[in-house]
């Protein structure tokens, strides 16, 4: 008699159980090509959107009122632009702020390039 209930008894149990075995399509799960990241820098805070927004300005009206006249390559104002959106904001800008007050004729330990015939300074963000 017990024997003949038991199906009875299982077949809820049987109706709302889940799989335990999930070998085709979770053994390969791991073989799927994770997607890159879309930037090579992370996103930029709104500090350093402003920031850059300011940097956008002194290059593009002021810079060529005034003329070239850095040293290094690239410009400080490009290299503090770099060095916030890699680093953020405030390492950025400390690095920018030193890039500054390194800018002089003074020969030093820098890689130097030629460009046109005049030797610059080469010290890229790191």
């Amino acid at each position: 008699m017990l024997f003949k209930l038991l199906p009875l008894l299982l077949f809820p149990v049987l109706l709302s159980a889940t799989p335990g075995y999930h070998e085709p399509w979770g053994k390969d799960a791991d073989l799927q090509v994770q997607k890159a990241k879309s930037g090579l820098y992370p996103p930029p805070s709104t500090a350093t959107k402003i920031a850059r927004q300011v940097i956008l300005f002194h290059q593009k009206v002021l810079s060529p009122i005034d003329g070239p006249r850095s040293h290094f390559k690239p410009c400080s104002s490009q290299y503090m632009k770099l060095a916030m959106m890699k680093h953020g904001f405030c390492k950025g800008f400390i690095m920018g702020c030193n890039r500054l007050l390194r800018e002089n004729k003074d020969p030093w330990v820098y890689r130097q390039i030629e460009v046109d015939g005049k030797l610059i300074k080469y010290d890229p963000p790191l």
